[in-house]
């Protein structure tokens, strides 16, 4: 049977991130993909100018029908926008008993604020503890825990405080580290493992973390443990990353449709 995965997000215009980034992970990933959107944005590589979130009730009603007629094997959560949203899609989620993989997205790589005052409250109480993997960046992560994360000592204690909050597998993504290599974190119970892959110095990575995230539930969905999926997507997306097709002004968009198999190690 063919594994289908849902996103759980917000659409981009411009097509390199969220909804639209998901589903061309999905298919690099050869695994059938569904959306729920949660906000739509009017933004480009420069920038987000507009936020629109959309109903909470409408949010449910797209999980709930594509999961009663099509099914669902992995979750991936995105952008939510707003507290309301967050609690509608956790008591949604509550009795799916599928992996969900949580990208804790709260700012746009430029800097827009893409989760409402408040709603960070929300996203630690009621989905940290429904998420398989969360994939949160070293802001994200600030967020969530309430102290800085500037360094690998900081990522590990952070790691260990996000495990008391009822997350089993936590993935801490080090790509604001000055260092040589692109180097996250994964850690479950008391034990971590460094993941490293050259760092390639582009501009072109808008929707790193979408894909990230896209990509480990898709290798879930296919049956993959969580560190073979996670190792599996960090590959895709550095190989993703350089051959970016440099479109825009900004913060261009990866390459998703890079043949799956030219980035794995031997």
């Amino acid at each position: 049977m063919t594994a289908r995965v849902l996103s759980i997000a917000g659409s981009d215009s411009s097509g390199g991130a969220g909804i639209q980034a998901d589903l061309k992970t999905f298919e690099a990933f050869q695994v059938y993909g569904m959306t729920a959107i949660t906000a739509i944005t009017a933004q480009d590589t420069t920038g987000v100018g507009h936020v629109l979130v959309l109903d909470p009730a409408l949010v449910a009603e797209q999980m709930t029908r594509v999961k009663e007629d099509i099914g669902v094997d992995a979750v991936k959560i995105g952008m939510l926008g707003a507290e309301e949203v967050i609690r509608q899609v956790a008591k949604t989620l509550a009795s799916w008993h599928v992996p969900v993989v949580l990208d804790p997205v709260m700012r746009a790589k430029g800097g827009h604020a893409l989760l409402s005052p408040g709603a960070e409250d929300a996203l630690r109480e009621d989905l940290l503890p429904l998420s398989t993997v969360i994939t949160p960046n070293l802001p994200e992560a600030e967020a969530l825990i309430g102290f800085p994360v500037r360094d690998r000592t900081d990522m590990r204690r952070a790691a260990r405080t996000l495990m008391h909050l009822g997350v089993p597998w936590i993935l801490i993504k080090g790509g604001h580290l000055e260092e040589p290599v692109s180097a996250d974190l994964l850690w479950h119970g008391s034990e971590g493992e460094w993941l490293e892959e050259a760092r390639i110095e582009s501009p072109h990575t808008h929707g790193t973390g979408c894909t990230l995230s896209s990509a480990i539930a898709a290798s879930l969905a296919l049956g993959k443990t969580v560190p073979e999926a996670v190792r599996e997507a960090k590959r895709y997306v550095t190989e993703a990353i350089r051959q970016a097709p440099g479109l825009g002004h900004g913060h261009g968009p990866l390459w998703h449709a890079v043949r799956r198999g030219s980035e794995q190690k031997e």
